[in-house]
């Protein structure tokens, strides 16, 4: 077993600055846990007091149901990634996995068959011999990792393992995490400021801003419901669309009047709004790139628009565009629905009407920022000091 459990924890700098606020958070046995945020938010230092490598302020840490507040990093049973690999430059790469195992003065034909299993796990087996400097970025972090795995720790700490690589490197090594967390079977921490990583990786994520938790879920949770404004604007890329609007009510039916357009609200969204009896009147609306889509022509429920810049993306467009009031939307666009023709006519100054349908808006309280569709007893508590 190795969850591990944050109760009420705070971090705390020079009696004053509060870097993370009450934090509390269960994570499961082998359960895949992302931090993820802006950078500053609290998360490193969330990880850091796991770990052992920050002092707790205030609260306790648990693994396994024993409090770690008091015990050294070396006694917590953790293995740690770092974002700079931290490598020793005069080891071999057999070295420096085995290094820790040789301070346990673990026998060598033990430290041999650990190496080697992770080496071979990893994809690494040939570079036993090598220095790091004689390693690309991507093949130093797999050390870094294979260094860690050999602990055969309870918890599993990430800290950013894959910023200082490309994107084509990052790509594969997120791929290589998850077949890794499949053979290890073990509790993982991951913290990162990348959404995608967080969204491919997590089987929950830990959203936070400025030292708060500001919602806890599954990927698909935080994207399809997300608890307030912060987190629909975080998570999705491009970001969702933001968009102040009138919510109607007419005849047990909700409309919204974005830039005078009247665009009914159905779907599960209507049933929602008609369930929890919103009051009409003003609202953020948020809606997602990829849920608004080209009209043929002007009507009741269009949105008149300039394109400003039409970026190609390979199986889509993102389309950068500006109302008549000079609001600025993004709209993605599979290349595979339009027409030569159609693409051709995507040039900037071109006007546009685009619309987007009822079943995909999300809707926050213009005061507090809080999604009007999730019930109050299940927003995730954010208390000011």
């Amino acid at each position: 077993m190795a969850s591990v459990k944050l109760t009420n924890v705070k971090k705390i700098y020079d009696k004053k600055v509060v870097a993370v606020h009450d934090f509390n958070l269960d994570i499961k046995d082998k359960e895949f846990v992302v931090f993820v945020g802006p950078s500053g938010c609290g998360k490193s230092t969330t990880l850091r007091m796991i770990a052992g490598l920050e002092e707790i302020s205030e609260g306790t840490v648990e693994i396994d149901g024993e409090v770690v507040n008091d015990l050294q990093p070396k006694d917590r049973n953790i293995a740690m990634v770092f974002q700079n690999y931290a490598l020793y430059p005069h080891m071999t790469v057999y070295e420096n996995i085995a290094f820790s195992l040789r301070l346990q003065k673990m026998p060598e034909d033990v430290i041999y068959n650990k190496v080697t299993n992770a080496a071979e796990i990893l994809g690494i087996t040939d570079y036993l011999m090598r220095k790091p400097r004689a390693l690309s970025g991507g093949q130093r972090q797999r050390v870094a990792i294979g260094r860690a795995m050999v602990r055969d720790s309870k918890v599993f700490l990430m800290d950013e393992p894959l910023s200082n690589l490309d994107a084509k490197l990052r790509n594969q090594m997120r791929a290589e995490i998850i077949l890794l967390r499949q053979k290890l079977d073990t509790t993982f921490i991951y913290v990162t400021h990348d959404q995608t990583e967080a969204m491919t990786l997590g089987d929950r994520i830990v959203i936070m801003k400025d030292g708060f938790i500001m919602q806890v879920g599954s990927p698909t949770e935080v994207f399809e419901m997300p608890e307030n404004l912060f987190v629909a604007e975080f998570i999705g890329a491009p970001k969702m669309n933001i968009i102040r609007t009138e919510l109607l009510k007419e005849g047990g039916r909700y409309y919204v009047t974005p830039f005078d357009a009247k665009i009914e609200v159905d779907g599960v969204k209507g049933d929602m709004l008609r369930e929890f009896n919103v009051a009409p009147g003003s609202v953020i609306l948020g809606v997602r790139p990829e849920h608004i889509v080209l009209a043929k022509g002007p009507a009741a429920n269009t949105i008149p628009v300039t394109l400003e810049v039409n970026e190609m993306m390979g199986s889509e467009l993102h389309l950068h565009v500006y109302t008549d009031d000079g609001t600025r939307l993004i709209v993605r666009v599979p290349t595979i629905d339009l027409e030569p023709e159609q693409r051709k006519g995507l040039v900037n100054g071109a006007k546009l009407n685009i619309t987007f349908e009822g079943k995909v808006m999300h809707f926050f309280d213009p005061e507090n920022e809080k999604n009007l569709l999730v019930p109050k007893e299940k927003q995730t508590m954010v208390e000011e000091d």
